[in-house]
C-alpha cells in the first residue's frame, strides 16, 4: 500500500473537482450529455473516495480506518435526508424511513452477502473476532426494533408514527446506543474489533503514509463523497423516469440512490475481504448500518418535531418479515467466528428476494 499512498495518483484527486464543476455547470434541466457525465463523474468518484478511505485508514489504523468512510457517508446521508425534508415538508414524511430501511438490507444482504462469498471463494474459510460483530449486531437488532418495528405496535398515536415524546425518546436511546457502540469499538474493547494477526498481510508490512498524505486524502475523500451524494441527488429524476418508464414502483428509486451512495463503503468493504480482512469488511458494513441508524434517527426527529411534521418510521408487515430474517441470519451466519461461500450465497438470495418484491410487491 505504500507505494500508492505516498503519491497519490492524480485522477484520485481530479475526480472530487470535476464532480463539483459538473454539479455548477448542470444547470436546473441538464441535457442527455450531462447526465452521462455525471454518471461517469458518479462512478469514477466513487473509486476515488476508497482509494482516500483505504490511504487515511492505513494511516490511522484499526478499528478507528473503518469509521473514517463509515462516517463521512452516513454524515452526508443525513445531511442529504435533512435537506429533502426542509425543502419537502410533511409530503416527505416517509423519506427517513425508507432511505434506512434500504439501507440496511442493502448492506446486511447485499454488501455483507458480496464479502463473504469473494472471501470464502478465494479463501475457503475466512475469520474474524466474534465479539465485535456479536457487539455490532446486538445493538443493530436494539436500534432496529426501536426505530422501524416498534412504531407499529405503539397504541398513543395509530400507525406507523410516534408521537413528539416517543419520537425524542427513540432519538435519544438510537444516539445512546450508537454512542456506545462507538466507545467501545474504539476505546474500551478496541482489541474485539482488530484484524487476527497475519491477516492481509501486504498491509502489516507496508509503510503507512505520511500524515500529509493522509490529511490530502481526507480533505479528497471528504469533497468526494459530497460530490458523489449530490450527484446521485441530481441525476434522480433521470432514474425516476426510467423507473417509470418500465412500471416498477416508485420505492425502487430510493433503493437505487441508496445503493449508489453505498457504493464507496461497498467497494471499499468488498476490497478488504479479496485480501483476506474479513475484520475490517465487517467492521466497516456493520458500522455503516448502525451509523445510518444511530445518527439519522435524532437528526430527522429534531427536524419533524421543531416543525410538527408527521414522521412515518414503521415498515409494513413484508419489510418486517425480511428484516427480521436478515437479522436472524446475520445472527447464525457470523454467529461462530468462521464464514464460506454459503453464508454469502445465503445472503445475497435474501438480498435478490428483497429486491425483487421492492419491483413486484
Amino acid at each position: 500500500m505504500s507505494t500508492h499512498t505516498e503519491r497519490l495518483p492524480i485522477w484520485t484527486i481530479l475526480a472530487p473537482v470535476i464532480g463539483w464543476v459538473l454539479l455548477t455547470l448542470k444547470g436546473a434541466e441538464p441535457s442527455v450529455f450531462m447526465e452521462v457525465l455525471m454518471v461517469a463523474a458518479l462512478l469514477v468518484g466513487v473509486l476515488a473516495a476508497v482509494h482516500h478511505a483505504e490511504v487515511v485508514a492505513h494511516r490511522v489504523g484499526e478499528p478507528f480506518g473503518t469509521l473514517v468512510l463509515a462516517g463521512a457517508v452516513t454524515a452526508i446521508e443525513v445531511a442529504l435526508i435533512v435537506t429533502l425534508m426542509v425543502s419537502g415538508g410533511a409530503a416527505t414524511a416517509a423519506l427517513a424511513r425508507d432511505t434506512i430501511f434500504a439501507t440496511v438490507m442493502i448492506i446486511l444482504n447485499g454488501i455483507v452477502g458480496l464479502c463473504l462469498l469473494a472471501g470464502g471463494q478465494r479463501y475457503g474459510e475466512q475469520r474474524f473476532g466474534l465479539l465485535g460483530v456479536n457487539a455490532a449486531l446486538s445493538t443493530l437488532a436494539a436500534i432496529i426494533t426501536l426505530t422501524l418495528i416498534l412504531p407499529n405496535f405503539t397504541t398513543t398515536m395509530v400507525g406507523p408514527y410516534y408521537t413528539a415524546k416517543q419520537l425524542a425518546f427513540v432519538a435519544v436511546a438510537s444516539l445512546v446506543l450508537y454512542g456506545a457502540f462507538v466507545f467501545v469499538q474504539t476505546v474500551r474493547h478496541r482489541d474485539y474489533f482488530l484484524p487476527e494477526e497475519g491477516a492481509g498481510n501486504e498491509n502489516h508490512h507496508a509503510a503507512p503514509p505520511s500524515v500529509k498524505t493522509a490529511l490530502i486524502s481526507l480533505v479528497c475523500l471528504l469533497a468526494g463523497l459530497a460530490a458523489v451524494v449530490l450527484l446521485a441527488k441530481a441525476i434522480s429524476p433521470m432514474i425516476e423516469a426510467g423507473v417509470a418508464s418500465v412500471g416498477a414502483p416508485v420505492a425502487l428509486v430510493g433503493v437505487i440512490i441508496a445503493s449508489i451512495v453505498l457504493l464507496p463503503e461497498g467497494v471499499a468493504a468488498w476490497r478488504a475481504a479479496k485480501v483476506n480482512r474479513l475484520q475490517t469488511s465487517l467492521n466497516l458494513a456493520l458500522g455503516s448500518a448502525l451509523a445510518s441508524i444511530g445518527l439519522s434517527i435524532p437528526a430527522v426527529a429534531i427536524v419533524s418535531i421543531l416543525n410538527g411534521w408527521p414522521l412515518a418510521l414503521g415498515i409494513d408487515a413484508k419489510s418486517t418479515i425480511l428484516l427480521v430474517v436478515s437479522l436472524l441470519v446475520s445472527t447464525l451466519s457470523l454467529g461462530n467466528g468462521r464464514t464460506t461461500v454459503l453464508q454469502g450465497v445465503v445472503h445475497l438470495v435474501l438480498f435478490a428476494s428483497y429486491l425483487f418484491l421492492t419491483i413486484f410487491p
